[in-house]
This record gives structure tokens, sequence and C-alpha cells, in this order.
């Protein structure tokens, strides 16, 4: 970064790099602590004119840019250094770096914490978009008719955006208690406020998408049913028009005396014609009472 403003970013797994920091004269004892503690839920504290704050972010592979798993961003921020570290890649680094890359505007505390906390919001805005996405054309594909959405594709998608709406709920949290804090830095404090409305309007879009995936699960649990119940309803006429066909069948499957119809030489097509006609008169009842479906 240009002038006298710095930003680290290390990695914890590096034994040295965790004396460093244990050694830091610019990092109070709190801040230290912050740094390398090993709790990872998302939390702030302003010790003078540093603050620090534990945020979560999407960790990345060597060649999957975007992955599912969560990892804990710590950072510590004076008026002339922000450090971050991480025990994972992180999806928000590569994104800073990249910005500083083409335009290098960071200048002091306030730019450098906007500047990585957009780089969050970025990443998790182009997750929430695509996840949008593949719901519009789930439905779409559902009002066709075509290919239906399948219902383990809908659980995915449900987790990931419950996945991302907890990371910003988290995170607006930390950043509605900064700024409540009354010790907070004041020329932070319009940055940590456009944080806040920020995540507020992202978290907002992420509840709106799974409010459309909650109405497509409706839907689509709601056809599901009908489809059952109209297998269901044809298997019972089927059931009950076959009733009195195999009553007529065991009658005349008896081996008893004085079977009616043994002796003659058409008795099997008149005991078809009487389980036929059985069935018959059954279909007719059904209609007669209301039970058959126009």
């Amino acid at each position: 970064m240009t002038g006298h403003f710095r930003w680290l970013h290390l990695n914890l797994a590096d034994h040295g790099t965790r004396l460093w920091i244990a050694e830091h004269p610019a990092l109070s004892a709190q801040i230290r602590e912050l740094l390398l503690a090993s709790e990872t839920h998302q939390r702030a504290l302003v010790d003078g004119d540093r603050i620090g704050c534990v945020l979560h972010d999407f960790e990345r592979d060597f060649d999957v840019a975007d992955t599912q798993r969560i990892g804990a961003l710590r950072i510590a921020l004076a008026p002339t250094l922000m450090l971050t570290t991480r025990l994972h890649p992180l999806r928000s680094a590569d994104i800073a770096r990249h910005r500083l890359e083409r335009v290098n505007v960071a200048t002091g505390p306030a730019q450098a914490l906007d500047l990585l906390v957009s780089a969050i919001t970025s990443n998790i805005s182009d997750i929430a978009r695509s996840l949008s996405n593949d719901v519009r054309q789930a439905e779409d594909a559902f009002l066709d008719g075509h290919h239906p959405p399948a219902a383990r594709d809908l659980v995915l998608i449900r987790r990931r955006l419950a996945q991302i709406h907890g990371l910003l709920s988290g995170m607006r949290g930390v950043f509605q208690r900064l700024e409540e804090d009354e010790e907070l830095p004041a020329h932070l404090r319009p940055i940590v406020e456009k944080l806040v409305q920020r995540l507020q309007s992202l978290d907002a879009d992420i509840l709106e998408v799974q409010g459309q995936l909650r109405l497509l699960r409706d839907e689509v649990d709601i056809q599901a049913a009908q489809r059952t119940n109209q297998n269901l309803y044809i298997l019972s006429i089927i059931t009950a028009l076959m009733l009195p066909a195999t009553l007529v069948t065991g009658i005349f499957g008896m081996n008893t005396g004085g079977m009616p119809l043994a002796q003659g030489a058409h008795g099997t097509l008149v005991a078809s014609m009487i389980a036929t006609g059985a069935a018959g008169i059954t279909y007719w009842v059904l209609r007669w009472m209301g039970f058959m479906r126009q």
C-alpha cells in the first residue's frame, strides 16, 4: 500500500508467525490474544485506537476458487497497520489483492477495512447470485413441467443459503456491536455504519432467495402429494373393480361338491361373464355414488 499504512496477511500455521505476533509491540495483549486464539466464532473488540475482529469467510483450494468450507479471518487494525491472519487460504484475501493490483486506493485503516469486508461481501454476493439463478431455473423448469427439480438439488441450495445467512448474521452482529461501542475511533465509525447497511442489504437478498426457494419446495411437495394421491386413487379403483371378479373366481375355484357349471361345456365362459358383469356392476355403483372422477 502507499504511504505509511501497511497490510500484512499472515499464515497462523507457521510457528514463527505466531511468535512474531506474540511479541509485536504495536499490538495490545487483547489484540494478540484474539489473533492467536483457537476460538473461531465471530466477534470484535475495541482497545483504544485499535480494533480486533474475527470474521468468517469461505476458504479456497489451490484448484478451486470457492468452496463450502468456512474459515476464520482475524483482523487487527491500527492507525498505521492492518494485520490479518488465517489458518487456511481464504477467498477474500485474493479478491482484495486483485483489487489493489488494479487500483491502489487503500491509504488508511478505514479504507483498508472497507476493502477487506467488501471483498468478503463481493464473494458472497456472487455466490448468492448464482444460487438465485439456480432457484429461478428450477422454478422455470417446474412451471414448464419438462424437467422438474430434484429434491436433492433443492436441499443442497437450501443448505448453502442457510450457511450464507448464518455467516452474514454473525458478521452483521460484529459490526453492529462495533457501531454501538462508544470507544470506536471516530474515523472508523462512518465505514462501520456503511458496512452494517451493506451486510443488512445482502442478508435481505439471501432471505428473499430463501423465500423463493421455500415457495418452490412447497409447490414441488404439493405436486408430489397430488401425484401420489392420484396413483392411490387409481389403485383403489382398480382394487374395487377386481374384488367382485376375484370373489367369483374364488367361488368357482373351490373343490367342493355340487359346484354349478362344473358339468357343462361352457362353464368357464359363463363364469367369466359373471365375473365381468360383477366388475361392471361395481363400476356403475361407484359412478352412481360419485367415486369416479370426470
